[in-house]
């Protein structure tokens, strides 16, 4: 694997800062959806995504830049040179250690030191892969619902950078900005680590009548003249369907009705919200005569004011 600042194109010196800047501006121009037919495309992401994972732990970091791990964050055995061993009478047998194993640096006789301190440095290897075992780096996302879907829940599904698709469980009643965690979908552990997570934050859209207050719904309502005046039983739409209301005589705009349990759903299953429904009396479009000399005639008899409790 090659060296993560030159994955990146960074320097050894490089801020935790310019890592992140580096890393978005090579995801954005990788990012396998820009190109899902090229497959060297999704290997170059993935190389780009663990160059990350690495410089962006301070620990793991640190532990690369003195030597001690990997760019694939396996550890490194340590390198010892001009080690000598007597063997039987013959010349100073010298190795040199990598993370490779032993191997003769010299004349010697072959066999024993070599076959042994191979088997040394490998149990070593594999000691260390267990202390350096790492979980994955947990992936962020964001998933934009209708405000439908966010109240009676469902399912959407979403592309990971792998190239991978999920199907997203929506919660009925989810808050836009809430997050759901996808366990294991995340950024590939180290060491034989488990994977992080992936994070989808979910944007709920805005609706045309509906507005979420809480668990309840509110909702502005039309009504005709004759249904202010005489009351009657009218269609109010809801997350669920329409259902039927009654508007009582006399009701005017701006009055507010209730819907018991029409809302959304409430913490831990504890029933539903409700709708909240505010009255609007709505005139005819357009001129309607007849409905001018009734009002004319109306108001003939009529004192009142309806601002009469309106004063500065």
């Amino acid at each position: 694997m090659r060296d993560p600042y030159q994955v990146l194109g960074i320097s050894k010196t490089a801020s935790a800062a310019d890592i992140k800047q580096a890393f978005r501006k090579l995801a954005k121009e990788y990012h396998p959806d820009s190109r899902p037919d090229d497959p060297k495309v999704a290997e170059r992401f993935k190389e780009i995504s663990a160059a990350h994972q690495l410089l962006s732990n301070p620990e793991k970091r640190g532990q690369y830049d003195r030597g001690e791990i990997n760019a694939d964050g396996t550890p490194r055995a340590p390198q010892f040179h001009g080690f000598q061993h007597a063997g039987g009478g013959g010349a100073p047998f010298e190795f040199e250690f990598s993370s490779s194993g032993a191997r003769p640096g010299g004349a010697g006789g072959a066999g024993g030191p070599d076959d042994f301190l191979s088997e040394f440095f490998s149990g070593i290897r594999g000691a260390g892969r267990r202390a350096f075992r790492t979980r994955g780096e947990d992936l962020k996302y964001s998933l934009a619902v209708s405000f439908l879907d966010a109240a009676r829940g469902g399912k959407e599904r979403i592309k990971l950078p792998n190239g991978k698709t999920l199907n997203v469980t929506i919660p009925a009643g989810v808050k836009d900005g809430q997050q759901i965690r996808l366990r294991g979908q995340g950024g590939e552990g180290s060491g034989g680590g488990p994977a992080g997570d992936a994070l989808v934050q979910i944007t709920v859209k805005p609706h045309a009548f509906f507005e979420r207050d809480g668990d309840n719904i509110r909702v502005t309502l039309p009504i005709s003249l004759p249904e202010a005046v005489l009351g009657g039983k009218v269609e109010v739409p809801t997350v669920d369907g329409n259902v039927t209301m009654t508007v009582p005589k006399n009701a005017n705009s701006g009055d507010k009705l209730r819907l018991k349990g029409k809302g959304l759903p409430q913490a831990g299953g504890k029933g539903r919200g409700d709708q909240l429904v505010t009255l609007q009396i709505r005139l005819p479009d357009g001129a309607d005569e007849k409905l001018r000399d009734f009002v004319e005639e109306w108001a003939k008899q009529q004192s009142y004011n309806p601002r009469a409790g309106i004063k500065i």
